[in-house]
């Protein structure tokens, strides 16, 4: 394989009706030269950066707010990383507290996405002064 393809993990949010192997199909099939590889948690998929970018789009667009995608260190299969081939699996801790989070942040995006307004950013926290702290340890004395 080149240097020049992309590997990506497509996440299914754990509150998604999609199955593994529905995703995996799906992602096969939307363009020329991606290379797909089923597992747990969605798919990997490899192909060039371009080709790559149509595929994110058409997941997007299928899909909304219930698979979400990050790049890839390695591709599928490297035998740095591959079980199959006695490779660590060091980023899979990772994995699974962000997959825990997915059901929070789809329904955020799908609120936001209905229109919903009631958000509000919180407000900028600044660090606390010395001078102020100081202060608040003094009083409670």
């Amino acid at each position: 394989m080149s240097g020049a393809r992309e590997t990506r993990i497509f996440m299914i949010s754990p509150d998604s009706m999609i199955t593994t192997d529905v995703l995996a199909r799906a992602v096969h099939t939307m363009a020329d030269g991606v290379s797909v590889k089923e597992t747990c948690y969605g798919c990997l998929a490899e192909a060039d950066p371009e080709v790559m970018a149509g595929v994110v789009r058409k997941v997007r667009e299928s899909y909304g707010n219930q698979v979400f995608t990050k790049r890839r260190g390695y591709p599928a299969g490297d035998p740095r990383r591959c079980r199959a081939q006695h490779g660590t699996r060091p980023g899979y801790s990772q994995l699974e507290a962000e997959w825990e989070c997915l059901p929070l942040i789809q329904h955020a995006l799908d609120e936001i996405d209905a229109g919903d307004e009631k958000y509000t950013a919180p407000a900028q926290r600044k660090p606390l002064p010395v001078s102020e702290l100081k202060k608040i340890c003094e009083e409670s004395e």
